[in-house]
């Protein structure tokens, strides 16, 4: 009996597999529906399947799944797929751009805390400081908001052994912000905070794939915003996954943020005992 074949399309017009080749940095091919053609910047596992992102010559990123037979290599059709990890030649370094300790075992949590506005601000700077952070032994927090900052200083007791740091969003005179943070004082506080109006913006627009962060009106939600203006589905979360995915280490994020994060490491990890 003839064993069923459930694709009947007849062998002679059947496609042939494309090559597999591996997206490496640099390779350049050619998107073969919309003929948008760059370089491979990176390759990324997201929950839809694998992707690739190219930059064309003029800069511009774009991101597409690594489908089968979805690219052109000098006229050739191939199936872009991610290359293997090479072995390590060289010191490792965090995604900081801190060394890496191989033998390091994450201390005991230090007494100081650091404290960050909200959730995405606590992701991205575990993204990017999470090794660093527990080997130092210093917990990041979230406080949904900044409004009961003095309050929420006084409850903590900061003291030469639980220093508190504070990162502060659109940290820039006359705001509301700045308001609230001066009136916070002591020697074992510190506040410290970036221009941008959410940390959605300290994340570099060319990471992101974007050429530069929208303008949105005052009296609208930004975060809402900024997904209209980029033609992005309304969906925050969504948008702040596809943002967080896009950092990969702290040439991804501004210097403005970058420096203000390491102050508030070294203030909390200045004296006070972290154990082994």
């Amino acid at each position: 009996m003839r064993q069923y074949d459930p694709d009947l399309t007849p062998p002679w017009k059947r496609q042939a597999p494309a090559p597999e080749v591996p997206a490496e940095p640099d390779l350049v091919v050619e998107e073969v529906t919309t003929g948008f053609c760059g370089a491979v910047i990176r390759c990324e596992k997201t929950a839809q399947g694998p992707t690739v992102t190219l930059e064309d010559r003029f800069g511009k990123h774009r991101v597409f799944p690594m489908e089968p037979r979805g690219f052109l290599l000098e006229g050739r059709v191939v199936t872009l797929i991610r290359p293997r990890a090479a072995a390590p030649t060289g010191p490792r370094r965090t995604a900081s751009g801190s060394l890496a300790l191989p033998q390091a075992r994450a201390r005991v949590a230090r007494a100081g805390r650091i404290y960050v506005e909200g959730r995405h601000d606590a992701e991205l700077v575990e993204r990017v400081w999470g090794d660093d952070l527990r080997i130092e032994g210093v917990v990041v927090e979230y406080l949904e908001g900044i409004d009961d900052l003095p309050a929420i200083v006084r409850d903590f007791s900061p003291g030469p052994d639980a220093r508190l740091g504070v990162l502060v969003d659109h940290l820039v005179p006359g705001t509301k912000e700045s308001r609230i943070a001066a009136e916070v004082t002591g020697e074992h506080v510190l506040i410290v905070g970036h221009p941008y109006i959410d940390v959605w913006e300290a994340v570099k627009p060319s990471s992101v794939g974007i050429p530069a962060w929208p303008t949105v009106p005052r009296g609208q939600d930004w975060k809402t915003g900024v997904c209209r203006a980029l033609g992005w589905p309304e969906n925050t979360g969504a948008a702040w996954q596809r943002i967080l995915s896009s950092v990969r280490s702290y040439k991804d994020l501004e210097s403005a943020l970058l420096g203000r994060v390491e102050e508030l490491i070294d203030h909390v990890t200045v004296g006070g005992p972290a154990g082994p």
